[in-house]
């Protein structure tokens, strides 16, 4: 049974919640345990090493996502920092793999450019479908062998995601995945009605990390807002995303150090406020429509 609330009870529960979030601290991921800072970065647009470095050392960003597009910068950074502070690393690696013969091979070869031992995450990508036997089967056997400490699935399908949390609630051993990874956005709040209630807050919970906070750029685009509007900043994107509880971390994907720069604004600005939600609200809203 679907659970819904209407945007004033969501914006109601956000808000109660919301105030004691410091984005400068680090989250909990569910129940991995891990310890990430609020942001984490992305490979695959091409920022280069020493600004990722930077902002390990001095915001504490620690979750690399070195996905399916494995640029150079994110290989060199995490060489770097895994010298002195592999502990503090949270490291992703993504498998589009839909037999399950190809993860392994693939992930190790990610593993070796690293040069790192094992993955802090194996990240089944993009499944609007319950994976196949033979792919979890195989991410398992990444698991138990000792190459990827924790699961993750993403994708975009609602429902399925909160299948995922209900399975975890009532079983946790039962459930592979350790962290749900799905789009959610100010024009994309469909998980605010679908995902996030079917989320508790028990140990068992998996960690809930979000993406296209920006909607691929459209939310900072000034021909598409409400007349007389000023377009959102990236960084009101990722504190929109942020000031939701259920959220851990949202991913971002700079292609510099300006665009990294911009959204390590949020995390010294914390929570929207009560006008900056519904002004922000207001504009996803024309977004999406």
């Amino acid at each position: 049974m679907k659970v819904r609330f209407g945007p004033r009870k969501v914006a109601q529960m956000m808000e109660s919640e919301m105030s004691t979030s410091v984005f400068t601290e680090p989250a909990t991921l569910g129940r991995t345990g891990l310890k990430v800072g609020r942001l984490g970065v992305g490979a695959s647009y091409g920022i280069d090493a020493a600004p990722l470095e930077r902002a390990f050392h001095e915001h504490g960003v620690n979750y690399f996502y070195w996905g399916s597009i494995r640029r150079r910068g994110m290989r060199d950074a995490i060489r770097s920092i895994a010298k002195t502070d592999r502990d503090k690393l949270v490291v992703v690696l993504q498998s589009y793999d839909r037999t399950g013969a190809l993860m392994r091979p693939f992930h190790e070869r990610g593993l070796r450019a690293l040069g790192i031992d094992r993955a802090d995450v194996l990240l089944l990508g993009w499944h609007n479908s319950y994976p196949s036997r033979r792919v979890i089967d195989a991410a398992l056997a990444l698991k138990d062998a000792g190459l990827a400490r924790f699961i993750a699935i993403s994708g975009h399908e609602r429902p399925l995601y909160a299948r995922y949390a209900e399975e975890a609630k009532r079983d946790p051993s039962a459930s592979p995945f350790d962290i749900l990874m799905f789009r959610y956005n100010a024009a994309h709040r469909g998980a605010e009605s679908e995902i996030f209630p079917h989320l508790d807050d028990s140990p068992a919970r998996p960690g809930v990390t979000c993406y296209t906070a920006t909607r691929w750029g459209q939310l900072l685009d000034p021909k598409r807002m409400p007349p007389g509007e000023r377009p959102m900043t990236s960084a009101e994107c990722y504190r929109f995303v942020l000031s939701n509880p259920k959220v851990d971390l949202c991913m971002t994907g700079p292609k510099n150090a300006e665009q990294l720069d911009a959204a390590l604004e949020a995390l010294a600005a914390g929570p929207l406020d009560e006008d900056e939600m519904a002004r922000i609200r207001c504009i996803g809203a024309h977004v999406h429509g």
